[in-house]
């Protein structure tokens, strides 16, 4: 039986909406960051020592990235400050900073392992007063909707249709860091330079090819097959001609079907098929003055696929604290980092029909040599390497321990 802690409808002002090279909502790491924060201070309760905290799944519900015109962010000024010039007070001005912010509404469910027994209400209401006071990806909680425990197994559903009740309308973040190790796998079929980079920007980035202008040849293949409805040869290169064009794949002049060219091939070069055969010679060799339409290339899976950030990857050996100026503390050694960058879905909270299904939504930490990952439950484990993983490199300024 699995049990759950469910921080429902947390409403957060200020949150970082920068996570590496990505933007508009925070990286999984700022959750489990606040998941481990409560866990330890849950362990210094001497009343619910036995009580552990691990991972935890993501439910969006309303979010507004602070931004204006075109998606610049907005631009801020720390309060005004006083500093002493000879016998005099001054005041400063600030400088105007521009800073990737955010409101939003979550919901966390939070994987909770011990037995808790007639402890629960205390146990709630300990929770409910620590986290109004800890900081959510940067920002700040003004409002919680409810806190609840819920235990779910096979046996009782139950108790899942209510979880999921209280969680709607909202969307659940997935890892799909295998839809991008399929991807990268066919691309390096068709080329051998293929990089991970270019697997990752098929997912995030909108892209449009031309297409040269086909409504004469269209038209005409529609008008021979409606004439000749008995005409197998007929039916069969609209068909043709209808797949080719929503073909999945981009234009390419190889890929139009043999039996078309061999058509229009052996069309009479008269008058009447004169503007047609003109058409069909540029669709099969344009150039730049041909007119074309443009068409959005489909990414290459389906659903509400978002680039995000996953975790680090070390790019130096560990050293020792003093032997790096202006580290955050004076004791903690330190490693310098780049980030992971992945590929994750947001899928209705009402797709969670079984417990195995929740099981598998929970993010949680994974260990590597040299990685820090943020991973939720998978079938068999998987290694982290260049065909699940995006690495991204960034300024290494970070430091992690």
């Amino acid at each position: 039986m699995s049990q759950y802690l469910l921080l429902n409808r947390i409403k957060v002002q200020g949150a970082n909406a920068v996570a590496g090279f990505t933007w508009g909502f925070p990286a999984i790491t700022h959750f489990l960051g606040f998941t481990h924060n409560l866990s330890r201070k849950l362990k210094k309760q001497i009343e619910f020592t036995d009580i552990e905290l691990s991972g935890c799944a993501v439910i969006a519900h309303h979010h507004q990235v602070h931004t204006y015109a075109h998606n610049q962010f907005m631009q801020s000024r720390s309060p005004a400050f006083q500093y002493k010039e000879g016998n005099k007070y001054k005041v400063g001005t600030p400088p105007v900073i521009e800073e990737g912010k955010m409101d939003m509404e979550v919901s966390l469910l939070i994987e909770c392992k011990g037995n808790i027994g007639n402890r629960e209400d205390d146990f709630i209401q300990w929770i409910e007063t620590v986290i109004q006071i800890q900081r959510l990806a940067g920002g700040s909680i003004f409002k919680i909707g409810n806190i609840g425990l819920y235990r779910i197994d096979e046996e009782n559903k139950g108790n899942l249709r209510k979880l999921i009740r209280k969680l709607l309308p909202g969307f659940i973040l997935q890892d799909r860091s295998s839809y991008l190790a399929e991807h990268f796998q066919k691309l390096q079929k068709k080329d051998s330079d293929a990089e991970l980079f270019d697997a990752w920007l098929d997912f995030i980035s909108l892209k449009k090819k031309a297409r040269p202008v086909n409504n004469l040849i269209h038209s005409h293949l529609n008008r021979l097959a409606e004439s000749n409805s008995e005409d197998e040869n007929a039916q069969n290169l609209f068909e043709l001609w209808l797949e080719h064009i929503s073909s999945e794949n981009p234009y390419e002049s190889e890929q139009i079907p043999e039996a078309l060219i061999k058509y229009f091939s052996d069309l009479p070069d008269d008058k009447q098929h004169k503007k047609l055969l003109t058409q069909w010679q540029t669709y099969c060799q344009p150039d730049n003055k041909t007119d074309a339409v443009w068409e959005y290339i489909k990414k290459p899976r389906q659903g509400f696929l978002v680039p995000i950030m996953t975790g680090y990857k070390a790019i130096s050996p560990v050293y020792k604290n003093e032997e790096v100026a202006n580290t955050r503390d004076n004791e903690t050694d330190v490693c310098f980092v780049e980030a992971i960058h992945s590929v994750g879905e947001w899928q209705g909270v009402h797709h969670l029909r079984d417990p195995k299904a929740l099981e598998k939504s929970i993010w949680s930490y994974h260990y590597e040599e040299n990685w820090y990952l943020c991973q939720q439950k998978r079938d068999q484990k998987q290694i982290p390497d260049e065909t699940n993983e995006t690495v991204i490199e960034e300024s290494p300024d970070d430091d992690f321990s």
